[in-house]
């Protein structure tokens, strides 16, 4: 008896241990939610070679629902307004945004990006969005943990 209650116990411990928080099974995930960024990476060759984390109260939250995205960014060091509203969809790892509005200087850049598209990488409670260069290679990515 002894030595299976060590065997469940060294078991349940090397789950946990080894388990990277994702369920296995994809359509339990769900994009629906509210979450916060928790840092930004920086790519060189395929591998991240910085990692940004959130400084002196900037804060970022995204809103998903019914395939609508809201988002909106306070960073103290900006003067600048940042939020857009617009639509979403997940499909094959790939998540689209189209912004529909936003704040004027997001616009500038929506006037010359109108669709967003990031490799998604989805967990439980996490979340990453990446930018790809034209040979699928991330360049840019986003870390998110959900609030509710």
């Amino acid at each position: 008896m002894k030595t299976f209650v060590l065997v469940c116990l060294y078991v349940m411990g090397a789950t946990l241990l080894t388990s990277d928080g994702l369920i296995n099974d994809k359509s339990d995930l769900t994009l629906e939610g509210v979450w916060e960024l928790e840092n930004q990476q920086m790519y060189e060759n395929g591998m991240i070679s910085e990692t940004l984390p959130n400084q002196n109260g900037y804060r970022q939250v995204k809103m998903y629902s019914k395939g609508r995205v809201m988002w909106t960014r306070n960073d103290p060091s900006d003067a600048n307004e940042w939020f857009g509203y617009g639509t979403y969809k997940v499909k094959d790892g790939i998540l689209e945004e189209r912004l529909e509005y936003a704040s004027g200087p997001m616009m500038k850049i929506v006037d010359t990006t109108q669709v967003f598209r990031f490799e998604l990488l989805l967990g439980a409670n996490t979340y990453q969005q990446r930018q790809m260069d034209d040979e699928g290679n991330p360049t840019e990515g986003e870390s998110y943990k959900r609030l509710e």
